[in-house]
Parts: structure tokens; sequence; C-alpha cells
């Protein structure tokens, strides 16, 4: 089924939406399963979940859409900002500080290659 996009969707990821679209930038356009394998080596803490993600597209096009998982691409990956958890630290003069704990929503969809 060639043009079918297969999604998976991570929500509420206690990570910056910034740091985890650093990683989603080395996998786009790859293969799924060599995304995975790179995934698996890169040092930033946001490859775990992204791997999660992607291993879940694949299960998703092969399990709901009977794809072979070895003809995937991933397509798309992007990460969109979650809700904020807002926190407050004491400052001299009793003043305080906002902390912003940001989250994300991972989202990546996989295709199937096209055949020649």
């Amino acid at each position: 089924m060639p043009g079918i996009e297969i999604h998976a969707v991570a929500r509420n990821v206690r990570m910056s939406p910034q740091k985890v679209r650093l990683v989603l930038e080395t996998i786009k356009g790859k293969p799924a399963d060599q995304a995975v394998a790179i995934l698996r080596f890169l040092p930033q803490r946001a490859a775990r979940p992204v791997a999660k993600v992607v291993k879940s597209a694949m299960a998703n096009a092969e399990n709901n859409f009977n794809l072979d998982p070895r003809d995937l691409v991933v397509s798309k990956a992007f990460a969109d900002e979650g809700p904020r958890l807002k926190r407050y630290r004491p400052r001299a003069r009793g003043r305080i500080n906002q902390i912003i704990k940001r989250s994300s929503h991972i989202t990546v969809a996989v295709t199937e290659k096209e055949r020649k």
C-alpha cells in the first residue's frame, strides 16, 4: 500500500521538545530498522523514547496493515510542545524564580518504501 502513513504518538514525555527535535532530525528519511539501530547508540537522553515511538509505528504497520517492517521508511518525525509544569524556587530577599518543566508529544510516521 504505497502512500499510506502509519503513525505512532508518545504524549507527555518529560523532555524539552527542542532536545527531542535534535534526535528526530537524525532519523528522518531513514529506513525504520536503521533508525532504531542509530537511536540505540546516540548519547542523547531523548533517543530512548524516540526509539520506542519508532518501534511502535513499525508494530502498527505490521499488525494493522500487514506491511513488512523491513520495507518501512520514517517519513515524518516531529515533536510538539506538551503541557508545562510550573514550579517556583525561593531566591534572595524573599523573591521567587519560576521554573518551567517542559514536556513534549513525539509523533513518528512511517511509509512503505517505493519498489522499483
